[in-house]
């Protein structure tokens, strides 16, 4: 038996914008579920900016959502250490993403004795913050990293990003980090507890196989893969798993609300 939808989850880009511009049919995706009042969440792995940030700049592309309605990796990974150590100590490395997170979270940020490492993306990785990681580490940290992608888009091309900068840390320390953001189905739980949905009547919507799809088959939902974005239909073929869906943009999903 098949639920009906009540509840959505959708990545941002490639689903709902790309290079800071709407994609069709977003902003009317978006206003419908506002219309109804259906749950949801836009998720995205880029733990730089804020909620009120990414707020913002879809804003600035025509699409309204509102803060609250918005989850980062860097809120997954300060809601997840809220409840490993509570009040616990970190050595961040990253924006005020993932430090505004944090220090909501209730953590302290420092360089002394901290209790886990953790690491976001940034534009400003340096030496001297990646080898005070690698001490800490080896002094006994936890390594915790948002996302384990390896690049990042931007006009120049694609940009180093956390997954291979924790890489880089990784061959120094000999110890690999947990990356709580996609293709990590606890970013989806956690969404679902931030809007107290069920998985079964929930969807997620999403432009990638290989972190939004699994991670949603992984945590029980219903999956919708748009093709709007990074993956081309050929590409499906060299997964060995499925969507419930496929559709060529998020336009397609608007009369399912």
């Amino acid at each position: 038996m098949t639920h009906s939808i009540e509840s959505w989850l959708t990545d941002m880009d490639g689903v709902l914008v790309h290079e800071n511009k709407a994609l069709p049919g977003a902003a009317d995706f978006i206003g419908r579920l506002r219309e109804k009042e259906r749950p949801f969440l836009v998720l995205t792995n880029n733990s730089i900016f804020t909620p009120r940030d990414l707020a913002a700049r879809l804003s600035a592309s025509g699409i309204e959502v509102p803060e609250a309605s918005i989850w980062t990796s860097a809120l997954a990974t300060a809601k997840f250490l809220a409840t490993q150590a509570p009040g616990g100590s970190a050595y961040v490395i990253g924006e005020a993403g993932l430090t505004t997170a944090l220090y909501e979270a209730g953590y302290i940020m420092t360089e002394t004795k901290p209790d886990f490492v953790v690491l976001g993306e940034t534009r400003t990785y340096s030496f001297e913050a990646i080898a005070k990681a690698v001490q800490a580490i080896l002094g006994g940290a936890r390594f915790i990293a948002t996302n384990p992608d390896t690049t990042g888009p931007s006009p120049q091309g694609p940009l180093p990003a956390t997954g291979a900068v924790a890489a880089m840390i990784t061959a120094a320390t000999g110890r690999k980090p947990y990356f709580v953001g996609k293709p990590n189905p606890m970013m989806f739980r956690s969404a679902l507890n931030r809007i107290d949905a069920h998985s079964e009547v929930t969807a997620m919507v999403g432009d990638r196989m290989d972190t939004d799809v699994v991670a949603g088959i992984e945590a029980g939902l219903r999956t919708f893969l748009v093709l709007s974005g990074s993956t081309k239909e050929s590409d499906i073929e060299k997964y060995p798993f499925r969507p419930s869906q496929v559709y060529p943009s998020i336009e397609s999903l608007i009369e399912l609300i």
